[in-house]
């Protein structure tokens, strides 16, 4: 799962990494501790023209009456994604990329106790996490909220967490994005070709993140 990730590439370093556009309303950052339900910086494209903006992290189907109204949604499993009610029409039409330069899991230690631990590309490079959104609500509540999907954990993180996000790469970014017509699906996999560091989570960085308190649906 990914329940807490960091960014600190600043906003139009990114922005020009996607030759997208920039919104007028961007998230603050560096911010090392980005939680479900606040703000995160998303990508999306629109008949070729490629966007960076803001959305609420956290998927809310069309039925909710309230973004309170059920689970927070802040991730969803690639290999179901398709079959589910609340994300089935995103997943064939506003799908979205989600910057970040790392993730935190928790690994599980003696006496039920978990420890965390910051995971980044040995590369150094941005990942960038695969989503979803959609719009909900109407007039001055309306919200464009997102999720980040999951796969099975690659052999790096299977030894902290059995899921990780799903990662698109710079040469299926317009694919994921729905620029090259169909065929996204087969980007729904395990990453099996990117190496990743591991660190163990100082004293001083566990005071500000605290575990996800759900996993993926």
């Amino acid at each position: 799962m990914c329940g807490r990730f960091v960014l600190e590439t600043p906003v139009k370093t990114t922005a020009e990494n996607f030759n997208a556009q920039l919104a007028k309303n961007l998230i603050t950052v560096p911010n090392y501790n980005i939680c479900p339900s606040e703000n995160v910086s998303v990508v999306i494209s629109n008949f070729g023209q490629r966007r960076l903006g803001q959305m609420r992290w956290g998927f809310i189907p069309h039925w909710y009456k309230s973004i309170t109204d059920g689970p927070l949604l802040f991730n969803a499993r690639a290999e179901t994604l398709a079959e589910k009610p609340a994300f089935r029409d995103a997943c064939r039409n506003r799908r979205c990329l989600i910057p970040a330069d790392g993730f935190y899991e928790w690994k599980k230690i003696e006496d039920s106790k978990s420890k965390p631990v910051y995971v980044k590309r040995s590369d150094r490079q941005q990942m960038i996490f695969a989503g979803i959104w959609q719009f909900w609500g109407d007039g001055e509540n309306r919200l464009a909220a997102c999720t980040i999907l999951t796969v099975p954990a690659s052999e790096q993180i299977s030894g902290i967490h059995h899921r990780m996000p799903l990662f698109i790469e710079r040469d299926n970014w317009a694919l994921w994005l729905g620029e090259k017509g169909v065929g996204a699906s087969k980007l729904m996999k395990t990453p099996s070709d990117i190496n990743l560091d591991l660190v163990n989570v100082s004293n001083e960085m566990k005071s500000i993140i605290r575990p996800a308190a759900m996993s993926d649906p």
